[in-house]
């Protein structure tokens, strides 16, 4: 399994372990893509960008990663506590990887907007997350 595969899976089973996360959100609220109806509250795990960032004697790679909260609420409240939410349970989290060793997993920022074609708001969570190979790599 890659490296992004093994952060978005214990990410995923991270935040499907956490009462209070599940109560927020709907019945199978954790998706990797938007539904074209979706129940909401939902919690999207978007996109993820993967780089190299071996040094001369370490392999690894960084993940810039995006996690997206989804509300028809009224307001951007429910999606905000909902972001906080996640944000907790993901900040310098000690996750467990299939194959590698997550070395750092941090928020970077987050950014709540309204979307006008359907009047929902949407939370956009980034976080950055170093990862190494488990076993050394061998020249």
């Amino acid at each position: 399994m890659s490296a992004a595969n093994a952060l978005l899976a214990a990410i995923h089973a991270r935040l499907a372990a956490d009462p209070q996360l599940m109560s927020m959100i709907a019945t199978d609220g954790i998706r990797d893509r938007l539904l074209p109806r979706p129940v909401l509250p939902t919690l999207v795990i978007g996109e993820i960008e993967t780089r190299d960032y071996s040094t001369a004697t370490e392999a690894g790679e960084e993940h810039r990663l995006v996690l997206e909260v989804w509300s028809e609420a009224a307001g951007r409240r429910e999606a905000e506590e909902i972001a906080e939410r996640v944000r907790v349970l993901l900040q310098d989290a000690a996750l467990t990887l299939s194959g590698h060793v997550l070395v750092s997993l941090a928020h970077e920022r987050t950014r709540t907007r309204r979307q006008a074609k359907t009047a929902c708001f949407a939370s956009e969570l980034r976080f950055r997350a170093v990862t190494e190979p488990l076993e050394p790599v061998s020249p």
